[in-house]
Formats: structure tokens, sequence, C-alpha cells
């Protein structure tokens, strides 16, 4: 049975990465390795970092042990590419249907009908396209922005001794540097 003190701890995991594909690869084992989505959180973005501590961070290292540094959770790449496709075949549909329904309203032919949604649904797809990558955009710019700070911080909440090991071994494994366990208060 957990004891008062020990639910007050949070146990975590910790390691800096120099590439996005290593950091990739490692949350990927970890992920096989049993470890939950919501057990892993990178750094936040930068803006939302330095508004949180009210000061411009210099390096990732000074954050890795933060129990105030903001997070978020991890995004695989597979889910990216779903929101940039639901974008795109979202706004494709939207404007289909909608120039559809206008041109049948307004009595057009079954010819104007077809025309009419091909075109409205290619400038649909074509807003969607520009939206979706604005999201790639986005997300290099996140990662390159930590890579500028020292590499990309990630925190695996741990369980246990068994588990504080694992992941330690799985961050080093992928070249993660100065992988360590810490401590945080879980009042924090």
């Amino acid at each position: 049975m957990e004891s008062e003190e020990q639910a007050d701890v949070i146990r975590e995991a910790v390691g800096v990465f120099e590439t996005a594909d290593s950091l990739q690869e490692a949350i990927d084992e970890l992920l096989m390795s049993g470890f939950n989505r919501a057990e892993l959180s990178l750094l936040a973005a930068e803006s939302a970092v330095d508004e949180k501590l009210g000061v411009k961070y210099q390096k990732i290292t000074e954050l890795e042990d933060s129990s105030i540094a903001p997070r978020c959770c991890y995004v695989s790449k597979e889910s990216l590419g779903t929101a940039q496709g639901g974008l795109i075949s979202g706004l494709l549909y939207v404007g289909a249907v909608t120039a559809s329904v206008a041109i049948v309203a307004s009595g057009g032919a079954l010819a104007a009908t077809i025309i009419g949604a091909s075109l409205a649904g290619g400038v649909g797809g074509l807003i969607g396209t520009v939206l979706a990558s604005l999201i790639d955009d986005h997300h290099a710019n996140y990662l390159q922005e930590q890579l500028e700070r020292g590499g990309l911080l990630l925190w695996v909440r741990t369980w246990n001794k068994e588990r504080e090991t694992r992941a330690a071994e799985i961050l080093a494994r992928y070249s993660a540097r100065d992988v360590h366990i810490h401590t945080l208060s879980a009042r924090a």
C-alpha cells in the first residue's frame, strides 16, 4: 500500500535528445514497452515557457528538473498526418457540398452542379493543403526552437523502480544525454 509520503511525489525519467529522430525512436520503444502516451511529456513551446516562467530560458538543462516548466503531451507523426488529412478532406467536402446545395437550390442543372462542386471542392482542398502545411511548419518551428536551446526534453512518468530502470535504459539507448530519475512534488 502506498504511503501518504509516496503519494505526494512524482518520479520521472528525464533525458535530452539531440535530434527529433532519436526522440521519436525512444518514444516508439517506450510505447512498445508498455508506457502510456499520457506518461510522456515534452517541454511546451518556447512562448508558453517564457510566459509561465516570466523570463526567457537560455538552455534546456535549466528546465530538466523544474516542477513548473510547462509541458505538452506527445503527439505522434501519425496524428499530425491524420490532422492534416482531416483538414484537407474536410474542407474539400464542405466546399463541394456547399456549392452543390447552392446550385441545386437555384435550379441549376446536373452538369452545373458537378462542375460547381468540383471547383468548390478543389478550392476547399487547396485551403486545407495550406492549413496542413501550417501544421507542419508549426511543428518544425517547435522542434527547432528547442534544439537551438540545447535539445528536445522528454519526461517519462514512472510508477516503480522497475519502470524507472526501463525508461532510463531506453532513453540512454537512443542517445539521450543527462538521463536521470528525479522526484517532483505532486502538489507543485
